[in-house]
């Protein structure tokens, strides 16, 4: 079979070399040769690569193009440093209230700031509408210290995550450092965070703020070990490079670090120490290492990121240490402690304490969430998990309503063309401030489109009015259900799983090459149907929708056999490999609740794709055999494989 999406890159290639022919050559369009599609993607292409003189040529040929907007855009953003400011207004004003117009100010903002045009900024960060940008929030709070408003705490509130902000956000610190907003305190608290997750660059960037000149904390980030050969040191500057080294080397070994820091305590002081001890825990965690929460009690009180926080707590719970459950998510600042997760967890620990009507409130405060701790804290409350009442259907006019909006019309022309990232931005920017019942139209909307991820994505957002046949579609039905019966399986655990795969995408393609609608990689699918005797399988078959599921569900059930038929294992392998469940229950202990087994998988995506499977097919369980399911017994309990199981409560 000749691939549709092959045949267009074959064309996009060709279209490309005209292109770059002179600009005499690039103006005539070959009759039959490319469609205007096709020349649209090349643009795309040429913008990305700020390539301004092609793109500028490639859109000479689209002038009647559906999406002006777009063209425009594609051939302003490449000169978005050297263009003047009344041609970027005109195309704001031009296009006033789209999305497309609210990424060009966002581009325009980014410019504005690394340039330091204070004055036209302060005009246009106040219309910017989605201010989901960390980088102009740096810059908004720079303009502000330099005006001379205090904005250290909203500094570090903001600048609370270990990751590589960009110019925008060094250039904040520097500035507060300056105006001595920030303390030497504050900036090596930046550095450590970049630190947690190896972000040599990131640190780097910090050197000259630092006052060393020696390279020993690229030294420390780099080859962490001739840090901690060359001893603490009497300098404070010293101690803070060693702390960064002890971090480095805890991330692959934490037992060598404990030993390290416990034989270099005398130069240290307690602050220096604890924080010491905390950059060890929280590799130790992430480990999965049961000396975790040892390494948590010798931290003390030492400030910590919220991964830090987090993983404090996670330990905990892997020891079955309620106290520090309850200390670790009392410490975390209230953003984190409301959410929730630790919501969840709290109340547990207070019950442990025996303050049941505490906990009791606690629970009630998040169990009407239809989410993983939703549903866990409305079985602690002694319910089950149920479908709500169906929303009074979408009217026909409501629907229409919809079916007009410019946005939604061009979501859809982007998902003709596979641009999923366009799509995605124009559909969402329409559903920002509708009510449930525009919502619900618009997911009805989606579904009559047989754009199925759009309407899940879209009923999801529904506060009051629910129609969970939008939230928890269940297309291909009769070969869900014959194909799953044939193997024994749970049809509401498959339909869970591809929920969370592929939102329903028939040709969904993940970063990494997975397809289909159980989003299989290339070497399981040829692993799994020589496994089941289909001698004739190419991997051009695995985007049909009987083999892709029939590889799915094969796999999914030999993950399932061998790991006990745990079903919270079973997804995690699905995710990150066989291997590594196994790897994160050899670990423990003891014998821990499916709840906490999830919650530790130490890679934030499997541990997010396990709640959110799990806790999709709970619902997809109570739609099917119409009574209320509970996915704590869905969840079950994980232990050491050498253990003897014992029911849990």
């Amino acid at each position: 079979m000749f691939s549709h999406r092959l045949f267009v890159r074959i064309l996009l290639l060709a279209v490309s070399a005209v292109l770059l022919l002179p600009a005499a050559h690039a103006q005539k369009r070959v009759p039959g040769f490319a469609a205007d599609d096709d020349i649209f993607l090349t643009l795309r292409n040429a913008s990305r690569r700020n390539d301004v003189a092609t793109a500028g040529e490639i859109a000479a040929n689209l002038r009647d193009y559906p999406i002006p907007s777009y063209v425009e855009y594609y051939q302003l953003k490449p000169r978005i440093k050297d263009a003047p400011a009344t041609e970027i207004l005109a195309f704001l004003t031009r296009y006033n209230g789209t999305a497309i117009a609210d990424r060009l100010r966002n581009d325009w903002l980014l410019e504005l700031g690394r340039r330091r045009d204070w004055v036209t900024f302060d005009e246009q960060y106040p219309q910017f509408q989605l201010n989901d940008d960390t980088q102009l929030k740096c810059y908004a709070l720079m303009w502000k210290a330099l005006k001379g408003v205090h904005v250290a705490d909203e500094t570090r509130a903001l600048l609370n995550v270990p990751k590589d902000f960009g110019e925008g956000c060094v250039a904040l610190v520097t500035t507060l450092l300056q105006v001595h907003q920030f303390d030497t305190d504050d900036l090596w608290a930046q550095i450590r965070l970049a630190a947690e997750t190896g972000s040599t660059d990131y640190v780097r960037r910090f050197v000259p703020l630092s006052g060393i000149d020696d390279g020993s904390l690229v030294t420390a980030m780099e080859k962490p070990a001739l840090i901690i050969a060359r001893g603490v040191g009497f300098r404070r500057v010293r101690h803070e490079v060693f702390v960064v080294a002890l971090g480095r080397i805890a991330k692959s070994n934490p037992a060598q670090a404990a030993d390290v820091l416990s034989h270099n305590t005398l130069l240290l002081n307690k602050k220096q120490e604890a924080l010491g001890w905390a950059q060890i825990a929280l590799q130790a965690s992430m480990k999965l290492a049961p000396e975790a929460p040892e390494y948590w009690r010798k931290a003390g009180n030492a400030p910590l990121s919220l991964e830090g926080h987090q993983w404090k707590v996670r330990a905990a719970l892997r020891a079955g240490d309620w106290k520090l459950v309850k200390a670790g998510i009392e410490a975390m600042p209230a953003s984190l402690r409301d959410d929730a997760t630790w919501t969840y967890w709290l109340a547990r620990a207070l019950r442990e304490e025996g303050k049941t009507d505490l906990a009791n409130a606690r629970f009630q405060s998040i169990a009407p969430q239809t989410s993983f701790y939703g549903q866990l804290a409305l079985e602690e409350l002694g319910q089950k998990i149920t479908i709500p009442p169906r929303a009074a259907a979408a009217t026909e006019e409501e629907i229409a309503a919809m079916s007009s909006n410019a946005g939604f019309r061009r979501a859809f022309k982007f998902f003709d063309l596979d641009m999923r990232f366009e799509g995605y931005r124009e559909w969402n920017w329409e559903l920002r401030k509708m009510t449930d019942r525009q919502l619900l139209a618009a997911a009805e909307f989606a579904r009559r489109s047989e754009v199925l991820d759009r309407m899940v994505n879209t009923s999801d957002r529904t506060k009051t009015e629910f129609d969970f046949t939008q939230r928890f579609p269940t297309p291909y039905r009769d070969i869900m259900r014959a194909t799953t019966q044939r193997q024994g399986m749970e049809m509401a655990w498959v339909y869970g799983l591809i929920r969370q795969e592929s939102r329903f995408i028939m040709n969904a393609r993940s970063h990494v090459g997975a397809s289909g609608l159980m989003q299989l990689m290339p070497a399981t699918a040829r692993y799994v149907a020589k496994k089941i005797g289909l001698n004739d399988f190419t991997h051009n078959q695995v985007n049909e929708i009987e083999t892709n599921i029939l590889l799915g569900t094969s796999y999914l059930n030999m993950v399932l056999s061998d790991l006990e038929g745990s079903q919270a294992m079973a997804t995690a392998a699905y995710n990150a490999g066989p291997g590594r469940p196994r790897a994160w229950r050899s670990t423990l202990t003891r014998q821990v609740e499916g709840a906490i087994f999830a919650e530790s998988i130490p890679f934030s995506e499997t541990r997010d794709y396990v709640k959110k499977v799990l806790s999709n097919a709970t619902y997809y369980a109570a739609m099917f055999e119409g009574k209320p399911q509970s996915l704590k017994a869905r969840l079950g309990s994980v232990a050491p494989a050498s253990f003897v199981p014992t029911e849990l409560p």
